[in-house]
């Protein structure tokens, strides 16, 4: 299984709404024994886990599908997790779904694009703001105070969810692993 983390290369994005993927790639890989095996023809860091693989894209948010192509395509790997950032759901919900729309979603689009949208979606709100036209700002920011207190429970909790999902199908983790918010 490959379990991307969407986001965006650099240390101005890294504390970003829309790096919430990569952070919980880190959860994982501080988690477990990994192995970088990172190469360039994959941009992106990748990393072994046991039979798993992590995956950051650094091709930036816009770009991510043709990271996770040429992942998936080397190692021949069939089953895809994305872990990303979500506008629609509140600030510390966590949702799963399998396939689906991008909800215009650069980084779904892209990745739609690259492999069809038949992925297993781990949908993490970030709330969104007061107008459309803050989007880009919006998630290009980093968390508030506040949203940050909560944030380092709420990564560990997805970590959890997205461990069961390398042996538990959707809908069972949906089940057990949801959140509404904080």
């Amino acid at each position: 299984m490959l379990i991307v983390g969407l986001g965006n290369p650099g240390s101005a994005y890294a504390s970003t709404r829309h790096n919430i993927g990569f952070m919980v790639i880190d959860e994982l890989a501080r988690r477990h024994s990994v192995q970088n095996i990172s190469k360039s023809s994959f941009e992106g860091e990748l990393f072994k886990m046991g039979s798993h693989f992590l995956l950051k894209p650094l091709t930036f948010m816009n770009l991510s599908g043709r990271s996770i192509l040429a992942v998936k395509n080397f190692y021949k790997i069939d089953e895809v997790i994305v872990i990303h950032d979500d506008l629609d759901l509140p600030f510390g919900a966590l949702r799963f779904k399998s396939g689906g729309g991008h909800g215009g979603h650069n980084g779904l689009k892209s990745t739609d694009a690259a492999i069809s949208p038949e992925y297993i979606r781990v949908r993490m709100g970030i709330g969104k703001p007061e107008h459309k036209s803050q989007v880009a700002d919006y998630v290009l920011h980093s968390f508030s105070a506040e949203e940050q207190s909560n944030l380092s429970d709420w990564i560990k909790k997805a970590a959890d969810a997205v461990e069961m999902l390398l042996t538990q199908n959707c809908s069972d983790v949906a089940a057990r692993c949801s959140l509404k918010g904080v």
